[in-house]
């Protein structure tokens, strides 16, 4: 009796591998379409569409389809991850303007990446760890905060704090 339990246990996580799955080639081309027309940025399109499945596979415990449809769950995703990222993108333009050269991702030169390499490096440990967790590998703050192991409150001041300290010495270096 427990191998029928194990069998159908089996069988089902097949099924929902498929399910997302047949849900990415189903939605994947739509929900680039929508992003692309927003933000006019094709590797940010590419990134989010990715993210918003990986998203949709963690939480998928949560969609209930009494509330919404799949389409509507993973446009909503979608949706979601591309305004925090344009967000904090548009942070980082405001504070460090020549890192962004118009709608598109450009490439630094190599003499202005050494120079934020060097100002980050310049930052103390903590608010290296933060702003390399924000801007280089995207985690929320509550995420930055379960990394780290500190309050969301202190994950916020640190960021401040060395956005600040970054502003001031990527000036300096003008």
């Amino acid at each position: 009796m427990s191998s029928n339990k194990t069998a159908a246990s089996a069988e089902s996580e097949n099924r929902d591998e498929y399910t997302i799955e047949e849900l990415y080639v189903t939605y994947k081309t739509q929900i680039y379409q929508f992003i692309f027309r927003y933000c006019q940025d094709e590797q940010l399109c590419l990134d989010l569409v990715q993210d918003t499945f990986v998203k949709f596979h963690k939480y998928q415990a949560n969609f209930d389809e009494r509330k919404s449809s799949i389409k509507t769950y993973l446009f909503r995703i979608a949706y979601q991850l591309m305004i925090n990222r344009l967000k904090k993108r548009n942070r980082m333009r405001k504070i460090l303007p020549f890192l962004y050269v118009s709608n598109q991702r450009q490439s630094l030169s190599y003499e202005d990446k050494i120079t934020v390499q060097t100002a980050i490096q310049q930052l103390p440990d903590e608010q290296r760890a933060v702003i390399l967790l924000t801007y280089y590998h995207d985690l929320t703050q509550k995420d930055i905060s379960e990394v780290l192991e500190i309050p969301i409150g202190t994950i916020k001041s640190r960021l401040h704090a060395s956005l600040k300290k970054l502003k001031v010495l990527l000036e300096g270096n003008e």
